[in-house]
């Protein structure tokens, strides 16, 4: 038997482009056969709701209602609910990162000025993992893509915001370097769910905690994705318009032939 899980999911009130609360997603979900899902608001240098005025504390205080909303009724509804940010740098590149909580960000108020070196060695001392979302996305307020290949654990590979073309590169750039693949719906509002396009992860086992994924990821014990058929095909080979950045471990950029980790 397969488990399935959202893992890419934002939160009115806390992330700015979210319509919908926490709580709001949990019927669906359970409906559509999830085992549960993990809340990844935007975080603190990304498209995030609450103010950056606040006392720290207060701050992440408030960064938690919406899992906690989701958390609740989940618990109400029988389907489990994770904890997990996506953090963004310089508007272009966004991370998903997975295995940490309220009080460690209490401990770590520096996480709001890391660069991706420091975000990627401090939450894997913290014992989480990274992923990097959407990697190949063009949008009119990205300049342009940032391919962190040596500060990630994984890559998400199919996310159901994205054009079809743009993680069909993504695919066959996580395959080259060797990193794991995940997916997600990157969903902001709850009627979506209707609509069918879900998107997720199939694990082997039943998660008992945020950490039992963040060791599928690091491991590469994704058993599946739940994407689209035919959703890592070419249609476009020169589909990026934007320049392209490969960087290392050092956060420093070693080339910008990016096609030479895709084909």
């Amino acid at each position: 038997m397969a488990y399935l899980y959202e893992t890419h999911l934002h939160t009115a009130g806390v992330s700015k482009c979210a319509v919908s609360g926490g709580a709001d997603y949990i019927a669906g979900y359970k409906d559509m056969g999830y085992s549960g899902i993990i809340v990844t608001d935007h975080f603190y240098n990304a498209n995030c709701a609450l103010s950056r005025k606040l006392p720290w504390k207060e701050w992440v205080k408030r960064f938690f209602n919406g899992y906690e909303e989701a958390k609740n009724e989940g618990e109400r509804r029988g389907i489990d609910v994770f904890f997990g940010w996506e953090e963004t740098f310089e508007g272009c590149d966004d991370y998903l990162v997975y295995g940490l909580d309220q009080e460690w960000l209490f401990e770590h108020p520096e996480v709001r000025h890391w660069t991706r070196r420091e975000q990627y060695l401090g939450v894997k001392e913290g014992g989480g993992c990274v992923v990097q979302a959407h990697p190949f996305r063009q949008r009119h307020y990205i300049h342009r893509i940032i391919l962190s290949r040596d500060c990630v654990d994984g890559v998400e590979t199919a996310n159901a915001g994205n054009e079809q073309e743009s993680d069909a590169l993504a695919y066959h750039y996580a395959k080259n370097i060797g990193k794991t693949m995940t997916a997600g719906t990157d969903i902001h509002d709850a009627f979506l769910i209707n609509c069918g396009q879900l998107y997720g992860v199939y694990v082997d086992e039943k998660l008992t905690s945020i950490s039992d994924y963040v060791k599928i990821v690091l491991n590469n014990e994704v058993s599946g994705l739940k994407t689209d058929n035919n959703r890592f095909e070419f249609h476009d080979t020169d589909c990026i318009r934007l320049p392209v950045e490969i960087r290392n471990e050092e956060d420093k950029v070693t080339s910008k032939n990016w096609k030479g980790y895709i084909f």
